[in-house]
């Protein structure tokens, strides 16, 4: 079947039209079986009840130190520069990120802004022989985990001496690897011929060269790969990371996400789709989360990442421990390659499962870090899938990190989870800037245009991606 209404086009972000495969029969039928798994207990679910008598008393937490899981560091590479306090206070501040790009020509482009990162340096953190060789993609991953490590007290040789290497991994996703090396081999190729292609194409145009460089510099031998899963891809990568942990077979992995997308691939490729927002008169106010004038996301980059650590193991070297990563949850739309389910059945599942792993039941959480990418479709699918699980919105919260740095897709949310652990930490969440006229159905406390105080309980960060990709995690501060 042709997709071709005018909203199908805008949120399918496709130019052409494009062939949707037809959902299968079981998936409307609101009666099917889904399995959830937890460490704990499995529970056999129909999707018609997810959520509709929720838990009422707060089910109990994992006790085992060694299936505990803590955030013990953070590091990011990000539009408001290298540093999460940095970060998160012009997040809190209401700025923008978002400006004309001067990277590169975009006069050809519909869309000529972004959250485009300047001023980068890896100077102290990548040997200068081969940091020119690498794409920005490698640079921002190993940056960021190294700062993640300096937070954690991991930063030194000498205290990096102390842990088991070949029980601590790096686990760093991509959705689209190094685009900047790919399009050079491309040129070199169609202009010059075979022999000019670079012999570094091949190891840095992959997704996994990030985590395996930094891996390869730290000396850490442990679960060491990317997961690539479209703008999902960071919380794929935490969930993962989380369950080597708790299966015993890591004591700390480096995870998150990283993106260098704001180069002319990255924005001709989706500009085309007619994915990104055509503000160009006004780019700071272009990314509008839940406000009825949205006309599409706004192209982001960089990196976030997290040291999780097992409690037993971050307790035994004094580490400091900022959060607790409570559980996380997977799954697929499994319906169309751009657009969501536009009834979030899907993504109510997923948030459910979350829940599931978690031990936490859904009048627990009372703050939502959201997806909310600013396209006419996602964010209202995201916010019917909410409402399925959290019957009582009243006591939550819930803002929208992209509304100012833009969405890094598959960095975005690496980011949002560093933005979710510091408003646990800080007591205080960052606005959803550029909310003039909200959609009626949202109603959510979306934290517009003013930050709030606010004493989180459990938190969740939800990310969704390009070909039904959703997942969902869950944090909370650390309680012995």
């Amino acid at each position: 079947m042709l997709v071709q209404t005018t909203h199908a086009i805008m949120e399918a972000q496709a130019h052409l039209l494009l062939t949707q495969v037809s959902p299968l029969n079981s998936l409307r039928n609101n009666s099917l079986p889904i399995i959830v798994k937890s460490p704990t207990c499995t529970i056999a679910r129909r999707h018609g009840i997810f959520a509709s008598n929720p838990t009422v008393t707060a089910p109990k937490r994992e006790k085992d130190a060694k299936k505990r899981v803590v955030i013990t560091g953070m590091g990011l590479v990000s539009v408001f520069g290298n540093e999460v306090d940095t970060f998160y206070a012009r997040l809190l501040a209401g700025e923008s990120g978002i400006s004309l790009i001067d990277r590169f020509d975009t006069s050809g482009l519909t869309t000529k802004f972004g959250g485009q990162i300047r001023g980068f340096e890896s100077n102290g953190y990548i040997n200068a022989k081969y940091d020119k060789r690498l794409d920005d993609c490698q640079r921002y991953c190993i940056v960021a985990g190294k700062k993640a490590l300096e937070d954690a007290a991991l930063g030194r040789q000498e205290e990096r001496s102390k842990i088991d290497k070949e029980r601590a991994g790096v686990l760093v996703g991509s959705g689209i690897g190094g685009g900047t090396i790919i399009t050079n081999g491309a040129e070199a190729l169609l202009m010059r011929g075979y022999p000019k292609i670079s012999p570094f194409l091949s190891p840095f145009m992959i997704t996994n060269m990030g985590p395996a460089l930094l891996a390869m510099d730290l000396g850490f031998s442990g679960p060491n790969y990317s997961i690539s899963a479209s703008c999902a891809t960071s919380n794929y990568c935490l969930s993962a990371a989380a369950n080597h942990i708790r299966h015993g077979n890591a004591d700390l992995m480096i995870a998150g996400g990283v993106e260098s997308s704001v180069i002319p691939l990255g924005m001709g490729g989706f500009a085309a789709s007619k994915a990104l927002s055509r503000r160009n008169h006004d780019p700071q106010t272009a990314s509008r989360p839940w406000d009825k004038e949205r006309d599409g996301f706004v192209m982001g980059e960089g990196a976030g990442v997290l040291v999780m650590e097992s409690l037993e193991h971050a307790m035994k070297r004094g580490a400091p421990i900022l959060a607790e990563y409570l559980g996380g949850a997977i799954n697929c739309d499994a319906y169309h390659i751009t657009i969501p389910r536009s009834d979030g059945l899907n993504l109510s599942a997923c948030i459910q499962s979350c829940l599931v792993d978690a031990n936490v039941s859904a009048e627990e959480v009372n703050y939502i870090n959201a997806h909310a990418t600013s396209t006419p479709i996602g964010d209202l699918a995201e916010v019917k899938a909410l409402k399925k699980v959290f019957k009582n919105t009243n006591e939550i919260k819930m803002n929208a990190t992209k509304s100012m740095i833009g969405h890094s897709m598959g960095a975005a949310g690496g980011l949002e989870a560093i933005a979710t652990i510091k408003s646990i930490q800080t007591g205080w969440l960052h606005p959803t800037i550029n909310q003039f006229d909200p959609e009626p159905a949202v109603d959510f406390n979306t934290v517009a245009n003013q930050k709030q105080q606010h004493e989180i309980n459990v938190a969740i960060s939800t990310s969704f991606g390009v070909g039904g990709h959703n997942s969902v995690v869950a944090f909370s501060a650390f309680k012995p």
